[in-house]
Parts: C-alpha cells; sequence; structure tokens
C-alpha cells in the first residue's frame, strides 16, 4: 500500500504516485477514486489504489533510450529462449550484428550466456532456438513501473487499467 496509479482524463496511465498526493487531489476535487485498499484513512475514505483526473493532461511525448538496464526490463529478467533468471544475463541480437543486425527494441534480447553461445551467429530459427515472446518496443517509460508494482499479485486492481502486463 503507499502507491497510487493516476490515470488522465481518457483513462490512460499518467503516473505513479504516493497516497498522499493522491488523497489531495481528491479533496481538491481535481481526480476521482476508481479504486481503493481495503484500509480506511477516515471512517468513510479508504486508500485510494487507483484514481482518475477529471481533466485531460496532454503529456508529451518521450522517447524511450534503448539501454542493457531497460532490455533486461522489458524481458523482466529471464532468457528468452530457455527462461533463466538470475544474474549471468546478455543480450544477444536476434540477427547478428555481423549480418547486418541493427542495435533496436526488435532485434535485441536478454539472453543467458548458454543460450547465447549456442546461437552463436544463426538466427533462432536457424538454431532451432524460438523466442518465448517477440521483442518490441515498450509503450512507455511508466510500463516498467507498473509492472514492478504489479508483480507477485501486488495492485491486482492496476491490471484493467494497464494494456500489456
Amino acid at each position: 500500500m503507499g502507491k497510487v496509479l493516476v490515470l488522465n482524463a481518457s483513462y490512460e496511465p499518467l503516473n505513479i504516485t504516493n497516497w498522499k498526493r493522491a488523497v489531495i487531489l481528491l479533496l481538491k476535487g481535481k481526480a476521482e477514486q476508481l479504486e481503493h485498499y481495503e484500509n480506511f484513512i477516515y471512517p468513510t475514505f479508504p486508500f485510494p489504489s487507483v484514481i482518475r483526473l477529471r481533466h485531460y493532461v496532454k503529456v508529451p511525448y518521450k522517447d524511450i533510450p534503448l539501454t542493457r538496464r531497460n532490455i533486461l526490463e522489458r524481458d523482466r529478467h529471464s532468457c528468452q529462449y530457455c527462461g533463466y533468471r538470475g544474474d549471468q544475463l546478455t543480450l544477444d541480437h536476434i540477427l547478428p550484428r555481423s549480418r547486418g543486425g541493427a542495435d533496436s527494441w526488435e532485434n535485441l534480447v536478454t539472453a543467458c550466456v548458454r543460450c547465447n553461445i549456442k546461437k552463436g551467429n544463426r538466427t533462432p530459427k536457424e538454431a532451432h532456438m524460438p523466442l518465448h515472446k517477440s521483442p518490441r518496443k515498450p509503450y512507455s517509460s511508466l510500463h516498467f513501473e507498473i509492472v514492478k508494482c504489479t508483480k507477485d499479485n501486488l495492485n491486482h486492481e492496476w491490471r484493467k487499467y494497464v494494456i500489456g502486463i
């Protein structure tokens, strides 16, 4: 408890804030409460879990940088070939760089050292190593934070407001 998903007036995820900021937005009438926790701040006022702004806020487009950390986050720190989770993870080019493969969201995946060596200078199809899921560019950097906050069935009520988790 303590984290609150903030939705735009269009129900688009906008931010994650703390419960104090969410309560202020609710009391000022700038937001409405859509979901709440079982605990109460006051007998008639439950802790908010999801709030929606009453007026639409235009959000500027922000590109997500292609970094090792972001690739690991997108792939949930697991090998996309065998599912291994651990510290010994590398980045693998689906189409190897030596064959013209680019550094892009769609061409990079997380792989364990064993699978990366086994695949070598081949494509997954040539190596008979299918990917668990096709890589793609994340919707937003907020997506990473929402995935973290909904792990282990935490904040399960957020799932109906977010695509792709």
